[in-house]
């Protein structure tokens, strides 16, 4: 038992209320087990900064997206710094886990802190110790999945390391803040370059016929060298579509392109296109057809939509003036609309995310485009 207390810092009221009642947007965490933590363990949940004018550790964890140039947008760590600054006392530990370019850490949080707490920056401690979190992961949880930490000063790792061992299992000191911002994004680039080539390689076994999941299936007998990844409709959620332009950014500033990512990126935004022409190379025109889209979030078995390519292929196939229905019992509503029944009331169905519970006999003789490439 860490005994630590606890203090929780949003500044949507509307999203503090909802978790002092037990309801969180994050899958995985059940009510009751929030509650547990706000009720019998002391967990405070409040809009209110001063609150933590008496912490010994701050961790911000604030999303890092892209704004609508496609570009790094610190926005939220640039508020979340300057909100808590104030309230920092002599000695306090810092730790940014968002995702960020490397270097931000050093030249954009610290200047915030110093600035906006009055001390000088030998008066406190900065960190960096990057989230590793795959939402429903049976297998790798916040306890057992090694965790990077890195610090400003040397004194500052090994107070985040202390900090981290008291409930996580593995912990890997980095040498450097920028070594542990830019192992975040090599992480997700890797995943996104990947993922990107083997859409593309399924688009491949498409045009010669042939199943990629039994191409997959073959080269995964290799017990070296290879490592299996996927096909879909694209990737989404907040990690993989986006950490790798934060990395292609900070590449491009020093004259360093990184062309894979980059091609990568061009790759799967071009998916929700290509669907869009494999239906109409299954049932002609789009005008007036009645398309059912399954699955609308990013993973399966989760009803997170941050980033899921899904949401550009409904679009794009109401571009080509397609009656689009979708359905995703997990998401239930999205944009105004709420999920349909399985039926067989279709001109086409494209299977874009394969949750669990799916029930695809209920669509009867509808013809059904699998993105995983395997109909």
């Amino acid at each position: 038992m860490c005994n630590f207390k606890v203090i929780g810092i949003d500044k949507n009221i509307d999203k503090v209320n909802l978790l002092k009642s037990g309801i969180t947007e994050i899958d995985g965490i059940e009510k009751s087990k929030l509650l547990e933590s706000i009720n019998v363990f002391g967990l405070q949940i409040s809009n209110d900064y001063s609150e933590i004018k008496n912490s010994e550790i701050v961790l911000i964890c604030v999303p890092t997206p892209l704004d609508s140039c496609s570009k790094p947008d610190l926005t939220y760590v640039e508020i979340a710094a300057k909100s808590v600054a104030p309230y920092i006392k002599q000695g306090t530990l810092i730790i940014l886990e968002s995702t960020v370019e490397p270097g931000t850490t050093r030249n954009f949080l610290l200047p915030i802190i110093e600035g906006g707490s009055g001390l000088d920056r030998s008066e406190f401690l900065i960190a960096f110790s990057p989230e590793r979190i795959d939402p429903l992961n049976d297998k790798w949880n916040i306890k057992n999945t090694p965790k990077l930490v890195s610090g400003f000063t040397e004194e500052a790792c090994q107070k985040a390391i202390d900090f981290y061992a008291n409930f996580i299992d593995k912990l890997v000191k980095c040498d450097s803040l920028e070594i542990a911002e830019t192992s975040k994004l090599l992480e997700n680039s890797f995943r996104l370059v990947n993922i990107s080539f083997i859409n593309e390689f399924s688009i491949f076994c498409n045009a010669l016929g042939i199943e990629v999941e039994k191409v997959i299936s073959a080269a995964e007998t290799k017990p070296y060298g290879y490592m299996p990844f996927y096909p879909g409709a694209g990737v989404g959620g907040h990690c993989i579509p986006i950490d790798p332009i934060y990395l292609a950014n900070s590449a491009n500033r020093i004259g360093t392109p990184l062309r894979m990512v980059e091609l990568a990126d061009q790759i799967n935004n071009e998916l929700p296109k290509y669907f869009v022409i494999r239906a109409q190379d299954r049932i002609g025109s789009l005008v007036g057809k009645k398309v059912l889209v399954i699955g609308i979030s990013y993973k399966p078995n989760i009803f997170d939509i941050r980033e899921s390519p899904v949401l550009n292929l409904i679009i794009e196939l109401k571009k080509q003036g397609a009656k689009v229905s979708w359905h995703d019992d997990l998401v239930k509503e999205w944009n105004g609309e709420k999920s349909v029944t399985l039926n067989d009331d279709f001109d086409l169905a494209i299977l874009a995310t394969h949750h669990d519970y799916l029930n695809l006999t209920k669509l009867g003789s509808v013809p059904i485009i699998d993105t995983r490439g395997s109909i």
